[in-house]
């Protein structure tokens, strides 16, 4: 039962991201399989631990994994953008997450997230609502071209979302097989990668709310954060890459004046802190062999001032 089925991204980079991490709470936005917590809380014996997790399976399994820590470790069932800022414990002296889906996720048939999947699903919270098979069959032309444009950054969304629309219009795509195929007919495969996988990406980001996620989270972390607070984020694409440079980048600046300005008035002293890595972290030549999947994983990293 200890043996994780997801084997966690860059770790020996997440531990070391934290090696000046004081004693107070650490959070895991996305606890997923606790590879990441089970190491923060054996390698940081003055830490307590929060767990976050949508999906039940890994919430369970956590529990399970983290039970020798118990008395360390609290764990919360929850999208981290409703549950992070509710969080009562402080002072909050690290947040990490993970934004990559688990490959327990991907790799189980039944929920939906593979491409030889019988069904449409991508829920990360078997609970929520929506699900693939409902953007899939229900949204407009025109919600469809636009997570393909936006969340895929496919060049052929139009085309994507045309055939998608008129394909349904025959009988609904019930699988991920099917989807598969029928994307296949408009994007071309390029080397190694499949033909689906910005499509599904899309809908996926769109199935889970996954951008607006990481807003609110940053939010949250903006409005309230503690002196010496850490906060290291994994991302896999640029979409998500894109939103915590930024932040970043805006966190770390000293000048906040209008780029216009003929010279700094704002006192030259707004910064809330400072990156801990200038360019993103990836993976070693060791890990990608063992973890493929690391391949597309980003780590950054960032520290609030202290007073």
């Amino acid at each position: 039962m200890n043996k994780s089925p997801h084997l966690p991204v860059l770790l020996n980079e997440v531990i070391h991201s934290f090696k000046d991490i004081k004693s107070g709470y650490f959070v895991d936005c996305t606890l997923g399989y606790a590879g990441h917590s089970s190491e923060m809380l054996k390698n940081f014996s003055q830490i307590k631990h929060i767990g976050i997790d949508r999906d039940i399976e890994a919430i369970d399994f956590s529990k399970e994994k983290l039970k020798g820590y118990k008395e360390r470790s609290t764990i919360y069932k929850g999208t981290f953008a409703e549950v992070f800022p509710t969080l009562q414990e402080e002072p909050i002296v690290g947040v990490l997450a993970d934004f990559g889906v688990s490959s327990l996720q991907l790799d189980k048939l039944e929920r939906g997230f593979s491409f030889n999947s019988e069904i449409l699903d991508m829920r990360m919270d078997k609970d929520a609502s929506l699900s693939a098979y409902d953007v899939v069959n229900s949204y407009t032309i025109e919600k469809l071209e636009y997570i393909f444009k936006n969340y895929g950054e496919i060049r052929e969304y139009r085309e994507l979302a045309n055939i998608i629309v008129e394909q349904r219009s025959i009988k609904p795509i019930e699988s991920a097989i099917e989807l598969s195929k029928i994307i296949s007919t408009v994007i071309p495969k390029y080397g190694k990668i499949n033909p689906s996988t910005l499509a599904f990406q899309a809908i996926r980001i769109e199935v889970n709310g996954e951008l607006s996620q990481i807003e609110s989270l940053l939010d949250a972390i903006e409005k309230k954060h503690f002196d010496g607070e850490i906060v290291t984020f994994i991302t896999f694409h640029s979409l998500e890459d894109r939103l915590i440079k930024n932040r970043f980048t805006k966190w770390s600046k000293n000048c906040i004046c209008d780029e216009m300005a003929f010279r700094c008035t704002c006192g030259n002293n707004h910064s809330m802190g400072k990156l801990l890595n200038k360019k993103p972290i990836t993976a070693t030549l060791e890990e990608l062999k063992y973890n493929p999947r690391s391949r597309s994983a980003k780590l950054r990293s960032f520290s609030f001032k202290s007073a």
